[in-house]
């Protein structure tokens, strides 16, 4: 996608939050503009749902974003009284647009002072699990990632099956190209019982290659 492409994507984001939030900043004493600007809408979104504001740096991270989403996507709902677990499986199965249903709501149950805690012993290993997946994530995508060694091309310092860790980041980590992907897996993901694979990930849509953190004499 080139950038204009990309920009489009992004506004048209943009839109249909704000199209199924605004009257959900309202009723939590905001101002309705607020829904609309980029990034701000975030910031505005953390504060209302009782979250930290560096929540929304996740968002624009690249496979990281796609586990951050669902999590926003059920606070939000909760936050505005829908607890029930058919309300996460809707909010989940619609990709976030059960939040309309939320938002047009004649009455909507806004509590400011929702606590952040999970309500039971199950909610809390979720949370848990969730983030240290978040964590592994950012990890294993951006900065050190397992190897095994698969085949005898470097037999003489290196076995085949050697299990090793590789830095990303003293050569430059790479902002992942297919942003619609599986978190902490490689190219394929097995098929159990059949001995076959499937892609880990979706060819479009897909951002220009990108390194940060190249060192001088790596370049």
């Amino acid at each position: 996608m080139t950038f204009t492409q990309w920009l489009l994507f992004f506004l048209t984001i943009q839109l249909i939050h704000f199209l199924g939030t605004w009257k959900l900043y309202v009723k939590a004493g905001r101002k309705p503009w607020e829904a609309i600007v980029p990034i701000y809408n975030g910031i505005v979104l953390m504060q209302i749902i009782n979250r930290p504001k560096w929540w929304v740096i996740l968002l624009f991270i690249p496979v990281v974003n796609l586990l951050m989403f669902p999590v926003i996507w059920i606070e939000t709902i909760r936050t505005f009284g829908y607890y029930k677990k058919i309300d996460s499986l809707l909010v989940i199965l619609t990709f976030g647009l059960y939040i309309f249903y939320v938002n047009f709501n004649p009455n909507p149950n806004y509590n400011a002072g929702r606590s952040i805690k999970p309500q039971s012993e199950l909610g809390e290993w979720i949370s848990s699990i969730t983030f240290a997946i978040v964590a592994a994530t950012l990890v294993h995508t951006y900065f050190m990632q397992p190897f095994t060694i698969p085949s005898s091309s470097l037999e003489k310092s290196l076995l085949i099956g050697d299990f090793l860790f590789v830095s990303k980041f003293h050569y430059g980590a790479r902002i992942p190209s297919t942003v619609i992907a599986a978190p902490m897996v490689h190219d394929t993901i097995p098929v159990p019982f059949t001995g076959k694979n499937f892609g880990s990930y979706l060819s479009k849509p897909q951002l220009p290659p990108l390194r940060f953190g190249v060192p001088k004499n790596k370049k």
